[in-house]
């Protein structure tokens, strides 16, 4: 009996161990079992869950007022050759040797009359200062010069009154010849004499005046003959013929130096004279650039010229083309920069004030300007101005547009600069596709505002709730 009673509280031991075991269990696994429990059984949360994501929206709609809000323009796309350049910053500069001229005073003296002042315009031969001369020196050499010419008369008038006599034997005829030989020596000092004073400014017409007794108490000082320089300009095509105003030899007054009743020193600068009919575009370049700078300009490629400050309404087009000189062999110490140099024909226009003559110059020296130098041609390429095209990350888009919408397409870059952007024509955009040319960033902010507020573009919502696509 006891056995019995013994066997039965061991099977109540082991159930209460046993239920233990699997409560204990279901307790600490408590976070995988009651997951199946909570599982929604709502069967459109299950279609939510299982419904793939929505497709992005590529097509936007802008209305036409919408369109000329932001200078919209578009045109089709059109395979072409392009030539990748690097940018280099420049400035207008003077051509050494022909925009300015210096005048300098030949003699030293008072000046006496200025002629013309800053910013006329003066011709060759046109006085422009009157000097009292102070000179010592230029007197005794007008005495000089006048005693010698006066000698050879004197002499010349005893062969003439001695000639008969030697003819009949009464003089020594070795007398005329002594009497030749000193005309021979005061004729070459009269040459020498005369040469040194046309060193000094005078002219052949002082020279007689000066021979004649008439000593010079004052000199004018004129504008001095132009040299044409090379026209180094493959094409040249203006309206304003600008080689006009250099044909009929004008200068500018740039500036004066001098003042009414200054005295001045031989060598002494007075005024500058310039004429920027042809000047100078110097490029500031790298040291890593000059390999495609030599290559440039040994290949003689045409280069693009942007001139930041320049106001094209006011004058025709520049139809020069620009193409590189030479490049400077030193380089900028401070910098490490070199220079090339680019000739660049001027365009002006006249006009009259108070009976004087005025120029206005379309460059100007300082003017600063933006040199396109090609390195490489890229062949087959669509090419879009800068604006076409937004980048996200290494994404690049355009923007097609059919009608009132715009389709935006992925695209891959070649090349890029300030002012366009290089595509490659692998296909994804086909010729005679009209596409945006301009306010790519307008349009993706609009697109995705657009995508935000759950409309799509190309879809069509009727009044009674039917939709189709687009037309």
């Amino acid at each position: 009996m006891r056995f019995k009673l013994n066997n039965k509280i061991y099977q109540w031991v082991a159930y209460v161990v046993v239920i233990s075991g699997l409560g204990a269990g279901a307790w600490f696994t408590r976070d995988s079992w009651l997951t199946i429990w909570n599982k929604p059984t709502d069967s459109g949360a299950m279609e939510a869950e299982l419904e793939p994501p929505a497709e992005e929206i590529l097509v936007l709609k802008l209305s036409e007022q919408a369109r000329q809000n932001l200078g919209l323009r578009a045109a089709p796309a059109k395979p072409e050759n392009y030539w990748r350049t690097i940018d280099v910053p420049g400035v207008i500069v003077d051509r050494p040797g022909i925009t300015d001229n210096g005048i300098t005073s030949p003699l030293a003296g008072v000046i006496t009359k200025v002629h013309a002042l800053e910013g006329d315009i003066v011709q060759p031969g046109q006085a422009l200062f009157s000097i009292r001369l102070i000179s010592d020196y230029l007197q005794r050499a007008q005495l000089d010069l006048f005693k010698a010419v006066r000698e050879v008369e004197i002499l010349k008038t005893e062969i003439n009154r001695l000639r008969p006599f030697a003819d009949s034997g009464a003089v020594p005829g070795s007398r005329l010849i002594e009497l030749e030989q000193q005309i021979n020596r005061q004729n070459s000092l009269i040459e020498g004499q005369r040469q040194d004073l046309l060193s000094r400014g005078l002219s052949a017409d002082h020279l007689k005046q000066i021979e004649s007794g008439e000593f010079l108490t004052k000199i004018d000082i004129f504008v001095p003959e132009m040299t044409k320089p090379e026209m180094e300009f493959t094409t040249v095509s203006f309206e304003l013929d600008s080689l006009n105003l250099f044909e009929s030899g004008f200068f500018e007054v740039q500036s004066l130096q001098v003042s009414l009743g200054q005295q001045v020193d031989a060598g002494q600068l007075l005024a500058v004279l310039a004429n920027h009919n042809t000047l100078y575009l110097k490029g500031i370049a790298f040291k890593k650039e000059s390999s495609a700078l030599a290559r440039a300009a040994e290949r003689g490629w045409k280069l693009e010229i942007d001139f930041t400050d320049d106001t094209t309404q006011d004058w025709p087009e520049q139809a020069q083309e620009f193409q590189i000189r030479h490049l400077a062999n030193t380089t900028d110490a401070n910098l490490r920069t070199f220079d090339f140099f680019v000739p660049l024909l001027n365009q002006f226009r006249t006009y009259e004030k108070g009976n004087r003559l005025f120029v206005l110059w379309r460059y100007r020296p300082g003017q600063r300007v933006r040199i396109q130098v090609p390195v490489e041609e890229l062949t087959n390429v669509i090419v879009l101005p800068a604006e076409a095209v937004v980048f996200e990350g290494p994404e690049a888009y355009v923007f097609q547009q059919n009608g009132d919408l715009f389709n935006r397409i992925s695209v891959r870059v070649l090349h890029q600069d300030r002012l366009r952007v290089v595509i490659a024509n692998d296909g994804t955009i086909q010729p005679g596709q009209y596409l945006a040319q301009g306010s790519a960033s307008s349009l993706n902010r609009v697109l995705k505002a657009q995508a935000a507020s759950g409309m799509r573009a190309d879809i069509h919502v009727h009044a009674d709730g039917t939709t189709h696509a687009a037309h």
